[in-house]
């Protein structure tokens, strides 16, 4: 058998840009993405705490050390700079490696730095 499970956690993270006239995802600094195990390109969860929507996107890389997250395309619409998102990534997991498995997990502060971890 085999389970989708959380891989990889990026939560509390702050929008700071919004740009509808984009083809569609989320741009995020590739440093957090790498810390979070999330890829580029990789399918996401974005919840936002501020309007309680829900989106499936994709994650894009930014800039490094920007600290962005950018709303792209009909995305943007779902969220305003400033909103608090979290995003999430999932894979497919094999019933054997779960009794070891933990996702990746970082927590940002109201800058996006990083104020914790959890594996």
């Amino acid at each position: 058998m085999q389970r989708v499970m959380l891989s990889g956690k990026i939560h509390t993270a702050t929008i700071t840009r919004c740009l509808v006239d984009y083809e569609g995802s989320l741009e995020i600094d590739p440093e957090l993405l790498k810390e979070a195990n999330i890829l580029p390109y990789e399918k996401i969860l974005v919840a936002n705490r501020n309007s309680g929507s829900r989106l499936e996107t994709y994650a894009i890389p930014g800039k490094a050390g920007s600290r962005d997250f950018c709303l792209n395309g009909p995305a943007a619409r779902l969220g305003k700079v400033g909103d608090v998102v979290t995003i999430m990534a999932f894979s497919v997991v094999d019933a054997a490696e779960l009794e070891d498995y933990h996702p990746t997990v970082i927590v940002l502060d109201e800058k996006n730095e990083i104020k914790s971890r959890h594996n």
